[in-house]
């Protein structure tokens, strides 16, 4: 077993090697172009901001491309749903599954009418494995974790197969020719996991974070961050480690596992993640501890209503792109985010600019002359 983990960690070691620290040294150049686009200087607000990311995300080389989009949704059940933290039972996550195959859910409806790809991945719902489907991909790593209130939610080796799978799932799309990746996630408990994941990696208070994720009452939320306390306590061990994969071994989901997998695999391809709620950014968090060079190539995507995301975004120093007051998760958020970086890009790329053309840059490069109005 010894022999085995250490192979594991290899194999994990060997796959970060491949990611590149996006070169900050770009940005300028970036920034050159979007002012010489006629327009005021900044007049365009974060979308200048996206589009200078994603020019330095992709080395520089243009016309800068975000299409086409591939989004993962991700599912897994909990053992930590035994403590009853959730106001909805555990075969809700399969049977929200099975809705994302036959194209039901709110995330198959944006997809569609947005253009973006969807892949649901079985990273390891209760009831074994799902009919095979078109549009389905299996990455189990278990009939759901363990309680995580009672002890580690998986092993080690699970953990980094779970890494290591969203990583191939990056890496097949882009070969596939995906230059924009999206994760989003359904798993019944998992925002106690992610809240236990916050608050072990930021040193946060669990009644800072915890929120009704599915619905519970006051009451139910109090319960919660008491769950929550628990497996910290429970997993202390592995928390004082400082190790990335123990952490989220002891504390995460087979679902979160995947998804930073993703992160850390469109890194690693060069090509922007998009990241969905509060559950996804829990992901997002542990690619961030496994390789802090992602945040390059990462939007967060949205603030989650979750009462915890107030919190959270600024210890995370994310600016999301949109607040729209959602908290549903699957990546609803991430693909409403998808026009924001393809209308970057587009803008970049085709916009006129004053250095090609006849129109004087003058008053919006030096301001007004004089006399005139402001």
């Amino acid at each position: 077993m010894a022999e085995e983990a250490r192979t594991a960690r290899q194999r994990l070691e060997t796959a970060l090697g491949r990611i590149v620290p996006a070169d900050a040294g770009l940005e300028p150049a970036a920034r050159a172009r979007l002012d010489d686009l006629t327009k005021p200087r900044g007049s365009l607000g974060r979308l200048e901001d996206v589009a200078a990311a994603l020019y330095v995300m992709a080395g520089g080389v243009t016309p800068l491309r975000v299409d086409p989009v591939q989004f993962f949704t991700v599912a897994a059940d909990h053992g930590v749903a035994a403590e009853g933290v959730s106001a909805y039972a555990q075969d809700v996550t399969r049977q929200m599954v099975q809705n994302f195959l036959a194209g039901g859910a709110a995330v198959n409806v944006l997809c569609r009418t947005l253009g973006i790809g969807l892949r649901v991945v079985d990273a390891g719902c209760k009831g074994g494995a799902f009919p095979a489907h078109p549009v389905l991909t299996e990455c189990r790593l278990g009939d759901g974790t363990a309680n995580m209130a009672t002890g580690p939610a998986m092993t080690e080796q699970a953990c980094i197969a779970g890494l290591l799978a969203g990583m191939d799932l990056a890496a097949e799309a882009v070969a596939a020719g995906a230059r924009c990746l999206g994760i989003g996630e359904m798993g019944i408990g998992n925002t106690t996991a992610a809240s236990a994941l916050f608050s072990a990696w930021l040193g946060l208070d669990p009644r800072q974070l915890t929120g009704p994720g599915t619905g519970l009452n006051g009451e139910g939320v109090r319960r919660k961050a008491d769950v929550i306390a628990r497996a910290l306590s429970v997993n202390a061990g592995a928390l004082r480690s400082g190790d990335p994969v123990s952490v989220l071994a002891a504390l995460g989901g087979f679902e979160i596992a995947v998804m930073a997998g993703v992160v850390l695999g469109a890194a690693a391809a060069r090509v922007p993640c998009l990241v969905d709620g509060f559950i996804a950014q829990s992901a997002y968090l542990a690619a961030l501890k496994l390789c802090p060079a992602v945040r390059a190539y990462t939007f967060v995507a949205h603030a989650s209503a979750e009462p915890g995301s107030a919190v959270l975004l600024p210890a995370l120093e994310a600016r999301p792109l949109l607040n729209l007051g959602m908290r549903l998760g699957e990546g609803t958020g991430a693909a409403l985010a998808v026009p924001l970086l393809r209308a970057a890009a587009a803008l970049f790329n085709d916009m006129a600019t004053f250095s090609g053309t006849d129109v004087s840059g003058r008053l919006y490069a030096g301001g007004a002359p004089k006399g005139a109005r402001p």
